[in-house]
């Protein structure tokens, strides 16, 4: 069913509609939603993002439809609109056409001509939704890989290369978002989806910056690789931007995000793990001292770093760092002492 939202002040248009659109109605091919002005359609738009099209006069009360297709713009970039007003002069059709009308009909309403315009806006918007799907659902691979791996991953080379592994020295943080879980049980999957997007753009960019690399997104927390000159300095010092970065942050659904963080440096395996059958792989790093910096997270508390004493000893002189004490860390037998590091 496509939902279609009018915005006109016209007291006997919405009778009007209905009436020339039963039989689609009926048949629940069409759901029409009416606003009274362009404040009125915004928010109708908030409650009900599946909208697909709307059809709105230009002079409305408190918001006009001229104002209302810029809002659209950035409120709803999917949503086409289809201006239908008594002021068809060429003005205001190139005004509309500017700001992103998709089409322009003149009052008073051919319905023949609307239901025509309205069609061919669906099938606009519909192409567009199966467009973006499509590269959602088989082209992900392709935003990030380049054409030659992705022709390589076509050959016999690919499935030996799933045994190449190597032995390297580098350094990993585990960056979890506290308390991401309770908001997660309260909202709806919108908003949790996209307050954790932003958190983990935030904190990809700081990793970015440090030459590190972004291994995985486990949940709601993510762990970085870095190698190189100073692997365990940079893996610090993206980790303090990004929990730097997050305390600034306002609070949003009455949540105020956080993170606990663990860094550990040393060997590790570094290869593709994954199944040749599948043609799946994932090229990540394996071992103890993973396994170690998962640890330390979980041993953080909110707005935490945490590092082993090997580590301090070789940051000390860099970072300034506060001696915790020692713990325990799962699966490991004898006491690890901890250091927070401040700044």
């Amino acid at each position: 069913m496509i939902k279609i939202l009018v915005a006109d002040d016209e007291a006997d248009l919405e009778s009007l509609i209905r009436q020339k659109f039963r039989q689609k109605i009926r048949e629940q091919q069409y759901e029409f939603v009416f606003a009274a002005n362009g404040n009125d359609a915004l928010e109708k738009i908030q409650q009900q993002p599946d909208i697909a099209i709307v059809l709105s006069d230009i002079n409305m009360p408190e918001m006009d439809g001229l104002t209302l297709l810029t809002k659209l713009t950035e409120a709803a970039p999917l949503t086409k609109t289809v201006m239908v007003s008594a002021y068809g002069d060429m003005e205001n059709i190139r005004v509309a056409m500017n700001r992103g009308a998709f089409d322009f009909i003149t009052k008073p309403v051919n319905f023949e001509d609307l239901e025509i315009t309205m069609e061919k806006t669906i099938r606009y918007v519909n192409q567009v939704k199966e467009t973006l799907q499509a590269i959602k659902e088989n082209n992900i691979l392709k935003m990030y890989v380049d054409a030659t791996v992705l022709n390589f991953m076509g050959t016999r080379e690919y499935e030996q290369s799933l045994t190449d592994n190597e032995t390297v020295e580098a350094s990993v943080a585990f960056i979890d978002i506290c308390d991401f879980t309770a908001i997660s049980e309260k909202e709806n999957p919108d908003t949790v989806v996209h307050m954790l997007n932003r958190y983990f753009d935030l904190m990809v960019k700081e990793i970015i910056a440090q030459n590190g690399i972004v291994d995985k997104f486990m949940g709601d927390c993510v762990m970085a690789l870095f190698k190189g000159d100073y692997h365990l300095d940079r893996a610090i010092d993206a980790c303090l931007a990004i929990k730097g970065k997050i305390e600034a942050l306002p609070s949003e659904h009455s949540f105020s995000p956080k993170v606990a963080i663990g860094v550990h440096s040393g060997e590790m395996i570094s290869g593709n793990i994954g199944s040749a059958a599948l043609r799946r792989l994932d090229y990540t790093v394996i071992g103890d001292v993973v396994n170690t910096a998962q640890r330390l997270q979980g041993k953080a508390e909110n707005n935490q770093i945490l590092i082993t004493e090997e580590s301090y000893e070789k940051v000390k002189q860099s970072f300034q760092c506060n001696k915790i004490g020692s713990a325990v860390l799962k699966n490991k037998e004898a006491e690890i002492v901890l250091y927070e590091v401040v700044n």
